[in-house]
């Protein structure tokens, strides 16, 4: 962040000698590279070279030898380990006589840099003070355990500000550039200012101690006697030394000092004064994590907590707070919805009547003020009450459209101890719409009460729960639309995982989804075109995007897919797809997005994110659905993104996520697209944006897409 962009000549005097070694000569490499990163590198900034010492001096490479940081830094990884004696005087006396190799002319600053442990075999006080007078800033800096009274004999004065250690190679960059900028670089950035702190300067000492006594043996005046005696015994060790000293740093105010992120929002920096902030679900509407979800729909939304002791207070506070985060999200200051809250255990209360808050801050304090029951879990009488009484019409709300659609919410985490199945019929004879969300063991009972997989929504641990917040504002406003896409156009390719891995069963399982899914679907040349492609180790396509223009054909084709057996290579899949289908020369249509939903139970996606990455730079979305035991990391790198990623533990649960996926799929075609991804010319034509259309420049070809010969 913080760079010296001054014209500015440097150049390393790197210690390769025996006493420094072989692994802290690397380190010593490392952090040159480190230091770099505080220079502007640039044939009219900042050069730099390099010149390694032992016995002798060599040049490893002169200032004007690379020009960019990138080909710096590389070149300084290949610098070899050549050993021998430390002559760091006759060093000196090498760049006395030779000057800085590929240098500039005297007007343009000198610095050099010694990486030492100061532990010369030559004398270096007066080549030392030589260099010094000639107007070159010397920093010494430290590897290893250094001999520090020697690197402060080398370092320009005042030694504080000259001397660094490797040990820590961030600050010593910091240090670096804090004492340049007091110099030949230019001032710091605004608000940024250069202060000391107190450091420690270590090395290793050998000391001698008395380690005791032992008998001896001494002559006497006697003529052939000796006599016993007591003598000392010393032995010699290494002893970690301490020096107490002032090191500088280049401290800057951090952007997010001002907590510029709300709604438990986290900033994270970006530099000097910028940075981003990274929001929970339901937040992102804009840089500072304001509400991003809306209910861009109009309904009487009743929420209905279960407060038993089945759920505990943990559960119910829980509840709650899920409960005021999804409201905070969705409901703006526009909102037309009409919001309540009941809970129930034996018996069943409504504490915020439905429509009774018009504003979000008098609902979130009613909300505070809910109190945990405990007792029995009568999810089937409360169910019945809230048929019967909750949507109530009262003098209250008077104001309140009568003719919006009825939802209620059910929040719960326990098993009913009365009957869920006729009372969840009486409610949709009732025109009453049922969301049930709970945790994965609920999903049976909530399927029941439902009627309908697609409207339960289960969570796999607590803070899965607040994930699940844009799948239930999308369930919510679904109340009363179609299903499908509609008429958004489309083209979908379904790749299903026909390998040994998954086997011939759990094959005709993703098949049977991939054909169920297709009914979602209108299928003709100006809406939905949709492909099958099946893959083992190797790729085959089913049917292209253009073979079928109707939804019965569609289906009919889909069962004629094979089961291939063999390994698996997803990676494969998707550049078949990439090469082979999402293809103008295959039906693919400009303009229109694109999506390829991998059903898989997560085998040989190794390969696989290198190609999703290459479709989604070209405008296709990679949507994986996984089911098993797959690594998550893994699976997620080929997805690129959480929201494109369904995991799901078992086969037998596909068709439970058959709705969600198909909804995230219909977000995806009502994106923006554009007509030049993927490219639609052939044989290396260049596509060109217009407004509103495109045209391709051919090399050698005619025709609109290039493909006339």
């Amino acid at each position: 962040v913080m760079q010296c962009s001054a014209s500015l000549d440097v150049l390393f005097l790197l210690d390769g000698s025996y006493s420094i070694g072989k692994g802290s000569f690397e380190r010593s490499k490392h952090f040159a590279g480190k230091l770099c990163d505080a220079f502007n590198i640039h044939p009219d900034r900042v050069r730099v070279g390099m010149i390694q010492f032992s016995s002798t001096p060599h040049l490893e490479f002169p200032l004007d030898s690379y020009l960019t940081k990138q080909d710096l830094k590389e070149r300084i990884k290949r610098v070899m380990f050549r050993g021998g004696s430390t002559e760091t005087g006759r060093a000196l006396k090498y760049v006395l006589h030779k000057g800085f190799p590929g240098g500039r002319n005297s007007s343009v600053p000198q610095v050099l840099i010694i990486i030492s442990d100061g532990k010369s075999q030559d004398s270096t006080a007066m080549p030392a003070m030589q260099v010094k007078e000639r107007h070159i800033m010397v920093f010494a800096v430290g590897i290893k355990f250094p001999r520090w009274e020697e690197l402060y004999v080398l370092a320009s004065e005042p030694a504080e500000r000259h001397i660094l250690f490797a040990g820590d190679a961030n600050d010593a960059a910091n240090g670096l550039y804090s004492t340049l900028t007091g110099s030949v670089c230019s001032t710091t950035a605004p608000g940024c200012k250069v202060e000391s702190h107190p450091c420690e300067r270590r090395t290793l000492e050998t000391v001698k101690e008395l380690a005791g006594n032992y008998v001896c043996w001494k002559g006497s005046k006697q003529p052939n006697a000796v006599q016993a005696s007591l003598c000392p015994f010393y032995r010699w060790k290494k002893v970690l030394i301490k020096h107490p000293s002032r090191c500088f740093r280049t401290v800057c105010p951090d952007p997010c000092d001002s907590q510029p992120c709300q709604n438990g929002g986290t900033c994270v920096p970006e530099g000097l004064d910028k940075y981003h902030c990274l929001c929970l679900v339901g937040y992102g509407g804009d840089v500072h994590c304001a509400p991003k979800l809306s209910l861009e729909c109009s309904v009487d939304l009743l929420f209905l907590m279960d407060s038993s002791a089945g759920v505990t207070l943990e559960g119910f506070l829980r509840y709650k707070a899920f409960l005021k985060r999804f409201l905070q999200a969705v409901m703006g200051q526009d909102s037309t919805t009409n919001v309540g809250v009941a809970q129930y255990s034996n018996d069943v209360r409504i504490p915020i009547q439905v429509g009774q808050h018009k504003d979000a801050f008098s609902l979130m304090k009613s909300i505070d003020g809910l109190n945990f029951s405990g007792g029995g879990t009568l999810t089937g009488r409360a169910l019945q009450y809230i048929a019967e009484h909750g949507f109530r019409s009262s003098p209250v709300f008077a104001d309140k459209q009568d003719n919006l659609p009825r939802v209620v919410v059910l929040l719960t985490d326990s098993k009913s101890q009365d009957s869920v199945a006729e009372v969840g019929e009486n409610m949709r004879e009732r025109d009453l719409f049922l969301i049930g969300v709970g945790s994965s063991f609920m999903r049976a009972e909530l399927t029941k009460v439902t009627g309908n997989p697609k409207q339960t929504i289960v969570y796999s641990d607590p803070q899965d729960l607040f994930n699940r917040i844009p799948q239930l504002q999308r369930r919510i406003c679904s109340v009363g639309s179609p299903e499908g896409c509609q008429a958004q156009s489309l083209d979908l390719v379904f790749a299903v995982d026909a390998s040994a891995g998954v086997g011939l069963e759990n094959f005709l399982r993703l098949r049977g989804f991939a054909r169920s899914s297709s009914l979602h679907f209108s299928v003709n040349r100006d809406v939905t075109q949709l492909a099958l492609v099946v893959y083992g180790s190797r790729a085959h396509t089913v049917f292209a995007l253009d073979t079928h223009t109707s939804g019965a054909a569609v289906l009919q084709a889909i069962s004629q897919g094979s089961f291939l057996g063999g390994s698996a290579s997803a990676g494969g899949a998707l550049l078949h797809v990439f090469g082979d289908v999402m293809t103008v020369r295959k039906g693919a249509r400009p303009g229109v997005s694109k999506v390829v939903v991998v059903l898989t139970n997560g085998g040989g996606m190794e390969d696989a994110a290198a190609p999703a990455q290459q479709l989604r730079h070209n405008g296709v979305l990679v949507f994986v659905v996984a089911i098993g035991d797959a690594r998550r990391d893994v699976l997620l790198r080929v997805a690129g993104s959480p929201d494109y990623l369904v995991h799901i533990s078992s086969y037998e649960d596909l068709q439970h996520y058959q709705d969600l996926i198909i909804e995230r799929i219909c977000e995806e075609a009502k994106s923006p697209v554009n007509l030049c991804k993927p490219n639609p010319c052939m044989n290396q034509g260049v596509c060109i944006l217009g407004p509103g259309s495109y045209q391709c420049q051919c090399h050698g070809w005619e025709g609109p897409h290039c493909e006339s010969s």
